[in-house]
């Protein structure tokens, strides 16, 4: 070997030793960093024929396990929603309150449960009767205080969507904008490798608001899709839009007819045009982002509802009144008359009547107002085995007959009226026979000689299920019901039903008290319980137990599955930095290896020169 070849070999040693001795320091330096890949050189023996000739240095490795790396953005996504959720659903339990506790839905009920039947043993007694009216008060505020509390989550949502969105733009475009700088760039030497540190992490973040994979397309360049395969990142970064409302309400809800929507939609935009609504086609199922919107559309939505129908089953139970048709025939024919004097905006004529094959059907007849509405669906009413039909009252009984005759003449049932009695009756030729009929009202005076009174309304006007353009009545009712302000003014008219009710009558706080305890409704699926083939039937304070303890195992199950995750991510995590991260007793250990070998090949260079110098003295 030369002496020249020597000093080569040398030199290519000391480089390579500068090199790692950087990229040491530089691990050790960023060892608590987040995001940082521990580095290390990539050096090969170079060689001139059969006899070595140093070594040389093709790049920088980060010590990377692209599979693990997939995995824990993976579990970033699901750990992401799950404790989004928990943590909602926490906050939302704290609405509701401990079952049984103080403060909540179910104590304020038997609170006034109490006071009503105290009233029954004391009806003439006026602190009994304020009694009712105070415990009535405190849960409607009980059910407003609640219904806030649940849209204030809903626009906490709304709003975590809107933050979320534009933190997912700004990675998407840092991708991009690092893509670019890696492929005009030299992509092997440590700059390049700190800027793909610096994409990674963008791809973490985005990771952390949405399911996403990621493809290496080469040229280390990468692209960014949704696991439902929805591009976000290419050549250039699409982006993603959302118009958030500002007070969210129970009313305010989304919907995929844009006209229809009151809420903020998600949407993505393509860099070569076009656009695509993420929530209409479900495209984001994981990750901040996905957890927001069932937040918000669904899981909240859904606890409203078990609010309003709470509400407007109470009230209807102490308020409507059911009354049968009078049995008449004519001729042949035979059916009943009905009163429908007091039937107002959304309640029902009940129809049963059987066919010639035997079969028979239940109808439900429901005033409505507003033409816009109709033709109502089925799920118009919680009642499984009814078929629902809109009659529109605006044009007068002669148009509510003719429209009755259109619907049902060719089921052999015919329809007219005197005034406000609607006589049905079947054909007489045996095409159909009605078995019974009924209506049920909403009582809207005080004195209405019977037990049925408006104990709540809705803000100022009573509650009668009445079905608008604006949508059915009931929606919000928990955040709007009242105590009615007439029984404010006059408790007495809690036990005086008509104008000749003797002292101490206790027909009407022995019916409020039975419609309270014993009074079974029907509630709809969207509450989350039952089905529309078998909807749940409980009693109010049967429901509202039902709630709290649905609620909190909710919160309980979210909470277990947001630790499992947060488990499976720590364990990855772990693993991921025992492979990729910095240990310091290696580093320090392999800096000593490094030091070592630079003065090793420094003393050859040292020893080269001293035979260099003794041969120019030759």
């Amino acid at each position: 070997m030369s002496l020249s070849q020597a000093l080569s070999i040398a030199m290519s040693g000391l480089r390579a030793n500068q090199l790692g001795l950087s990229l040491t320091s530089s691990n050790v330096a960023n060892s608590d960093t987040p995001g940082y890949i521990r580095k290390t050189v990539n050096q090969i023996q170079t060689s001139s024929g059969s006899i070595g000739a140093g070594v040389s240095v093709t790049g920088v490795n980060r010590e990377l396990d692209l599979y693990l790396q997939q995995q824990i953005r993976t579990e970033q996504s699901g750990a992401s929603y799950a404790d989004l959720r928990s943590s909602i659903l926490s906050s939302l339990q704290s609405i509701y309150g401990t079952p049984g506790g103080t403060g909540t839905l179910e104590t304020a009920f038997n609170n006034l449960v109490t006071a009503v039947q105290g009233l029954s043993t004391s009806s003439d007694s006026q602190s009994a009767r304020i009694g009712v009216l105070n415990a009535a008060q405190s849960l409607t505020q009980q059910l407003n205080s609640m219904s806030g509390g649940i849209q204030s989550l809903r626009s906490q949502a709304e709003a975590g969507l809107n933050s979320a969105v534009n933190t997912a733009n700004t990675a998407m475009q840092q991708i991009v904008n690092l893509n670019t700088q890696l492929q005009s760039g030299n992509t092997s030497d440590a700059a390049a490798a700190a800027l793909k540190d610096q994409r990674d992490q963008y791809v973490d973040q985005l990771s952390q608001l949405m399911d996403i994979r990621v493809i290496d397309s080469g040229n280390n360049q990468i692209q960014v899709f949704t696991n439902s395969g929805v591009q976000l990142v290419g050549a250039e970064a699409s982006t993603l839009s959302f118009n958030p409302q500002g007070t969210v309400t129970p009313n305010t809800q989304w919907d995929a007819d844009p006209t229809k929507s009151t809420l903020g939609t998600l949407a993505v935009h393509f860099p070569n045009g076009g656009s695509l609504n993420l929530i209409q086609t479900n495209s984001i199922r994981s990750g901040t982002i996905a957890g927001y919107l069932e937040l918000r559309d669904k899981t909240l939505v859904q606890a409203q509802t078990q609010l309003d129908q709470f509400a407007a089953n109470m009230s209807s139970l102490l308020s409507d009144k059911t009354t049968a048709g009078t049995a008449v025939s004519s001729g042949a024919s035979n059916g009943f008359d009905l009163d429908l004097s007091g039937l107002q905006n959304g309640n029902v004529i009940h129809l049963t009547y059987t066919d010639v094959g035997n079969v028979q059907h239940q109808l439900s007849l429901v005033r409505v107002d507003d033409p816009s509405v109709l033709p109502l669906s089925n799920n118009a009413t919680t009642d499984p085995n009814d078929q629902v039909i809109g009659i529109n009252f605006s044009g007068g009984m002669a148009s509510v007959t003719s429209q009755l005759n259109a619907a049902l003449g060719s089921a052999g049932l015919q329809f007219s009226n005197t005034g406000s009695t609607l006589r049905v009756l079947d054909d007489g030729v045996g095409t159909a026979t009605v078995n019974a009929a009924s209506v049920t009202s909403t009582t809207s005076s005080l004195q209405g000689g019977s037990g049925e009174v408006p104990l709540f309304t809705d803000g100022n006007a009573l509650y009668t299920g009445a079905i608008t353009a604006a949508g059915q009545q009931s929606v919000g009712l928990a955040a709007r019901i009242r105590v009615n302000s007439q029984l404010v003014g006059d408790p007495a008219k809690l036990v005086q039903y008509n104008a000749t009710t003797p002292s101490g009558d206790t027909l009407r706080p022995d019916f409020l008290y039975q419609q309270l305890t014993a009074g079974k409704s029907l509630y709809s699926p969207s509450t989350g319980f039952g089905t529309s083939t078998l909807p749940f039937q409980a009693t109010l304070l049967n429901f509202s137990q039902q709630v709290a303890s649905a609620q909190g195992q909710a919160a309980d199950s979210a909470k277990q599955i947001a630790d499992g995750q947060d488990v499976v991510l720590s364990t990855l995590q772990q693993k991921f930095n025992s492979q990729s991260g910095v240990n310091i007793d290696e580093e320090m250990a392999h800096l000593l290896s490094l030091q070592n070998a630079y003065a090793a090949n420094a003393r050859v260079m040292s020893t080269v020169k001293q035979m260099f110098d003794t041969l120019m003295q030759v």
